[in-house]
């Protein structure tokens, strides 16, 4: 890019910058925007079918995320070695931007969670004193403001963002280094969705019964619907219908899919903690499994706020990669969403497909467990008025 003046590169990483600091700014505000509204819900919806459905989702979503950083603890370092270390931390000068804007976050990231927790915490306690729907109604709305921010204005923006970042790794060499490591995680991590699908659709027909093969093949529309939407919410319909085509009743698969198109997040925990674990190696940062297990397990709760849009995972969970030592607005960071957004699809694919497994697996219990108890009841019933 020599023949290219150096100022008009510097426009889109200009962009960039600007970019960034938006996203620094608004960091915290969807910690509060979410948080608050999450923990205040705890309240609400009890019941076996959602608590099992909660339950699924996020005991599959942690040991995808478990199996994804011990399989990178061990693989990528056969191909992460001192050399490319070196030549991705020294190599060229980066550009600047022409100018940045006085834009400093109303607080910061800890901050924000503290804050969060403690009134979504008292938020609920109040609720279950029949109080404090004033304050509950005002962060939810809150949420859905920065929801729309999110869908209008910095899901959008994601694509220049991302093309300053690999304009300015061009720029500096570093990332034709990044590409030769980078491509090799990426077919790991699809490798080890695709096994999770099929392992959970294995054990789903095993315990319903049916065919796992022919479950796997009714799935294919849904997972390549949201191979090209990027988007779980967009998935619904044609998720539901391949629940359908897979024998879920019609109250099991319209209260589980919806459910866990927002909840079950396996496959983006995958590609976030691959992704997190390879920065780490390739920067020679601590990655202890201790560290590592407190951030996936945060990512399990963090992503149900992520927006059902393209690099909406990713935009929820990089508030917590300081948990690994990583600076959510600094340049790892940047890094870490320019990755993700690049296979986003293969992780909301892995999603979706899981939530059908989960669906399957609900609907036999409901069925077995939960209908055959409560018809003695009403049959008993029924006959004493009869009578």
């Amino acid at each position: 890019m020599t023949f290219i003046p150096e100022f008009l590169l510097q426009i889109p990483v200009t962009l960039s910058a600007l970019f960034s600091q938006l996203l620094a700014f608004i960091i915290p505000l969807m910690i509060v925007g979410y948080v608050i509204k999450g923990i205040s819900d705890l309240s609400d919806g009890a019941g076996k079918l959602l608590g099992l459905n909660v339950l699924m989702a996020y005991s599959n979503t942690l040991i995808g995320g478990f199996i994804a950083y011990l399989l990178a603890s061990s693989l990528f370092p056969l191909f992460i070695d001192a050399s490319i270390r070196e030549t991705v931390q020294t190599e060229g000068t980066e550009l600047t931007p022409l100018f940045t804007l006085p834009l400093e976050p109303l607080f910061g990231v800890t901050s924000a969670i503290v804050f969060a927790f403690l009134f979504g915490v008292f938020i609920s306690w109040l609720r279950k004193e029949k109080k404090g729907e004033v304050m509950y109604h005002f962060f939810t709305e809150f949420g859905e403001i920065i929801t729309q921010i999110l869908k209008t204005l910095i899901i959008p923006g994601l694509p220049i963002y991302i093309f300053g970042n690999f304009l300015n790794l061009s720029y500096s060499g570093a990332v034709f280094s990044l590409l030769s490591v980078f491509w090799k995680v990426f077919i790991v991590v699809i490798g080890l969705q695709l096994l999770l699908i099929i392992l959970l659709f294995i054990l789903a027909g095993l315990y319903t019964g049916k065919n796992p093969l022919t479950l796997l093949k009714n799935q294919l529309p849904g997972y390549f619907t949201a191979l090209g939407t990027q988007s779980s919410a967009a998935t619904i319909p044609v998720n539901m219908e391949c629940a359908r085509k897979n024998g879920v009743s019609k109250e099991i698969r319209e209260f589980v899919i919806p459910l866990s198109a927002t909840i079950h997040l396996m496959g983006s925990v995958v590609t976030i903690t691959s992704c997190v674990t390879a920065v780490l190696l390739m920067f020679d940062m601590p990655h202890s499994f201790g560290m590592m297990a407190g951030f996936i397990a945060t990512l399990g709760v963090a992503l149900v706020a992520a927006p059902g849009a393209p690099g909406g995972a990713i935009m929820s969970a990089i508030p917590f990669v300081y948990m690994v030592g990583i600076d959510p607005t600094g340049s790892l960071g940047n890094l870490l969403i320019s990755l993700y957004i690049t296979q986003d699809s293969f992780g909301t694919a892995a999603n979706v497909s899981g939530d059908n497994a989960i669906a399957l697996v609900i609907d036999k219990v409901y069925h077995k467990y939960i209908v055959k108890k409560e018809k003695p009841f009403e049959e008993n019933v029924s006959s004493q008025i009869s009578n």
